[in-house]
């Protein structure tokens, strides 16, 4: 009887050293909604921008083309104000299509904005969406930070029913709507960056963008969503 409870006693010490582990495990690899609020509210705003884009008459070049995009940058608000002096800011979401299974990679965040001078007075608030269209404009994304029109090359995407960009050769296409209008909104000279902190507080662990976009490193389910819908719209 007494050899009997020893056994038992080690087989339960077993299970329960199992669980402990186990639970270690999942408290530092899972990533809750509730552990990045901010971040997951971005991606839940970005899959709202990417239905406005998809939905809106007036974007059936972005509607027809995603399929052919190396990425999308999605930026649910960017706020354009100034008085004198000016100056633009948002941040968005980046996520990079595989051309070999076509799946979308995991959300990388980022910040864009902008500084102006000259006569400029009002606010004016966009939602915007970048298509990265070259290995050239991908790889920017995966350094720390890089200007659009010096570093890379862009140009405003063709919008209206039947738009076609014929002869347009930029590394990045940019379209903007604002308040559910086309805004002719200009990103030259826009400066865009990684947002460090808030891909370390959505994945649970310091990653840059190649880490999560080349490599897989890391996951979140919460993304699902945003990444079925651009699955969708790229068949």
């Amino acid at each position: 009887m007494k050899t009997s409870w020893k056994v038992s006693g080690f087989k339960l010490f077993s299970v329960v050293s199992v669980l402990v582990v186990g639970l270690l495990v999942l408290s530092t690899t899972v990533v809750t909604a509730a552990d990045a609020p901010e971040e997951q509210a971005l991606v839940d705003e970005a899959l709202i921008t990417f239905n406005h884009f998809i939905a809106d008459p007036d974007m059936s070049y972005l509607r027809e083309h995603v399929k052919e995009g190396r990425g999308l940058l999605i930026v649910p608000s960017l706020v354009k104000a100034g008085f004198v002096f000016g100056g633009s800011g948002g941040h968005g979401v980046l996520l990079v299509r595989d051309e070999k299974t076509g799946k979308w990679s995991e959300p990388a965040f980022y910040t864009i904005g902008s500084v102006s001078w000259g006569l400029q007075i009002g606010v004016q608030k966009s939602e915007v969406i970048l298509m990265v269209r070259t290995l050239r404009g991908l790889e920017s994304l995966y350094t720390s930070s890089f200007k659009l029109g010096a570093d890379v090359s862009v140009a405003a995407g063709p919008v209206g029913a039947g738009a076609a960009a014929k002869g347009v050769t930029a590394d990045i296409l940019s379209f903007a709507r604002s308040k559910g209008a086309y805004a002719g909104l200009s990103l030259d000279g826009s400066v865009i960056g990684t947002r460090d902190k808030w891909n370390h507080a959505y994945y649970g662990k310091p990653v840059r963008p190649v880490d999560i976009i080349v490599s897989h490193d890391v996951s979140n389910p919460h993304s699902a969503k945003l990444r079925e819908e651009l699955a969708k719209a790229a068949k």
